[in-house]
């Protein structure tokens, strides 16, 4: 007779393909039943927690699918808890199925998961016996609905009990595209007209408008306006027309494609948040800009919008194509007359720093050019992650991730690798992490090379520190020994978990990897660039931040 486990691993199964997680005395029974009916999901197993979570949340970011994590009750659950807060914070839905305390009432070692998980903005759904698969749907719909982590908690004196056939439980019912209100389409037409008349207008999209499927009616509205375009760093690749498009605003961006945004006359942002480093710390555009934003917030998120739209970024892009055509409106034409290739040009240094390391923006050009083309990127948090943003382009949103900015966190960069691998198993999955946070996740290196494979590529960017600590605190006369990391041999960790680990100390070290590209990926090992980079180069961005706290 199935139990209450079997009814939320049938019926999570339904609705996933791939759960990821450590296993322990809490999810045994759950585990159990999964690996049961193994065809219809894909278990993963993960060296830690809290890469259970991260996994899930790069599956859902790479494929636009949920995903499901694992974990067993008490230390099981506590560890996640930074995973956990990331993907709230990055609004990224998943189901973490945990054990919990008993009906009873907690032992020694239980703790409030329920509260906890509130803390970081996480809701719980408890199973009982009767309702196990019922309550399984109502999470996967909150977490689809609201874009949001919930926990499937199942107490452990329920796990095991029979529970009957498992029963048809109803389809998650999800919201439809927010559709503008009769202000919102007011405020439409009036916005057309402002293109109608723009002699310099520019669109701004980010991960929103890739969620909502706005790619397509963007790229119409933007050869309908002759606007010159641009992304947030999570919404790159979104528009169709490169030859028109500035890249990533903010730090990551160009330092004269950044000028150009500044003399736009009409901006629109579709699907942006517009945080800190999207806005330049607010001088991303001219005061005398007119900026509207097209979102499904309750209201505009930063101070220099004029104007605001609700609705969904797709419907409210192709209602201004319409409002367009019916004013007939010519494009502005100011597109054709800017050199973008001059204008998003950028520094690569030289090969060396004056400290005789790597200068890391020669580094990451030349991996870029290096890399396969059908690469996913997928982005630990720290100081080096201008220089994937800066030097890798990516063909759309869903090839670059970066986990951990969001909740400002390092540590979940390669348990990631699993978590795109299974996404997108034909595409080529590439690393970009620090010292720092690739050792807090180290034990996920295991992980990467037997998930990825020869579809999977590490760069370390080892400079023996904490770089954004150093740039800031450090430059401000805080003692930098606590900031400092003994030199870590990242390639020979690597190949003693069956990978390759190259040390690069030159840039014609990086030959390994033009020869690795080359290669069929069934006949690739696993690579892991160990890059002995310069701590004294400064990413721009984080050059902003330094001007910004000085």
């Amino acid at each position: 007779m199935p139990t209450v486990s079997a009814h939320v691993a049938s019926t999570l199964a339904r609705h996933i393909d791939h759960v990821f997680g450590v296993m322990g005395n809490g999810n045994a029974y759950f585990l159990d039943a999964l690996e049961r009916q193994r065809a219809a999901a894909t278990y993963t197993a993960v060296r830690h927690e809290a890469g259970g979570v991260v996994a899930a949340d790069a599956h859902f970011r790479a494929s636009g699918r949920i995903a499901a994590a694992t974990a067993t009750y008490g230390a099981g659950f506590t560890n996640t808890l930074t995973a956990l807060a990331e993907a709230v914070q990055a609004h990224v839905p998943l189901v973490l199925v945990v054990g919990d305390e008993p009906t009873s009432g907690p032992r020694p070692w239980d703790v409030d998961q329920i509260a906890m998980a509130s803390a970081v903005g996480a809701r719980t759904y408890t199973v009982g016996r009767a309702d196990a698969a019922a309550t399984t749907v109502i999470a996967i719909e909150h977490a689809l609905a609201y874009r949001v982590p919930t926990v499937l908690a199942i107490p452990y004196d329920v796990a095991a009990l029979e529970a009957g056939p498992v029963p048809e439980a109803p389809e998650p019912v999800l919201p439809a595209p927010l559709q503008p209100s009769p202000f919102g389409a007011v405020e439409i037409r009036a916005l057309a007209h402002a293109l109608a008349g723009a002699t310099k207008p520019f669109l701004l999209a980010g991960r929103g408008a890739w969620l909502a499927g706005a790619s397509e009616a963007l790229g119409r509205l933007a050869a309908r306006t002759g606007a010159v375009t641009a992304s947030t760093a999570l919404g790159r690749g979104i528009f169709p027309d490169a030859r028109y498009d500035l890249g990533v605003t903010g730090g990551f961006g160009a330092d004269g494609a950044m000028a150009l945004v500044r003399e736009a006359d009409v901006a629109v942002v579709f699907g942006a948040s517009l945080n800190q480093f999207t806005m330049r710390f607010g001088e991303l555009f001219a005061p005398g800009t007119r900026v509207v934003q097209v979102d499904t917030a309750p209201t505009a998120t930063h101070p220099h919008v004029g104007s605001f739209i609700r609705g969904d970024a797709a419907v409210v892009a192709s209602t201004l194509v319409h409002e367009l055509d019916a004013l007939d409106a010519a494009p502005s034409g100011w597109r054709e007359q800017i050199d973008l290739s001059a204008l998003t040009a950028r520094d690569t240094g030289d090969e060396l720093a004056p400290d005789g390391r790597l200068d890391p923006r020669a580094v990451a050009r030349r991996i870029g050019a290096l890399l396969p083309e059908d690469r996913v990127v997928v982005s630990d948090g720290g100081h080096f992650i201008g220089w994937a943003n800066m030097y890798w382009p990516v063909a759309s949103p869903d090839r670059m991730m970066m986990v951990g900015t969001a909740f400002q966190s390092i540590g979940l960069g390669f348990p990631s690798v699993a978590g795109a691998v299974a996404a997108k198993p034909e595409a080529t999955v590439v690393l970009t992490t620090g010292d720092g946070g690739g050792l807090m996740a180290i034990a996920d290196l295991e992980t990467a090379v037997r998930t990825a494979g020869g579809r999977g590529l590490a760069v370390v960017w080892n400079d023996g520190a904490y770089g954004a600590e150093v740039n800031l605190y450090g430059l401000k006369g805080l003692a930098t020994a606590p900031m400092l990391i003994p030199d870590v041999d990242f390639a020979g960790v690597a190949t003693v978990l069956g990978a390759e680990g190259v040390v690069v100390r030159s840039l014609a070290d990086l030959d390994r990897l033009a020869s690795w590209a080359e290669q069929p990926a069934a006949e690739r090992p696993f690579l892991l660039l160990d890059c002995r980079v310069s701590p004294h180069v400064i990413a721009p961005y984080q050059q902003e931040i330094i001007r910004v706290n000085s």
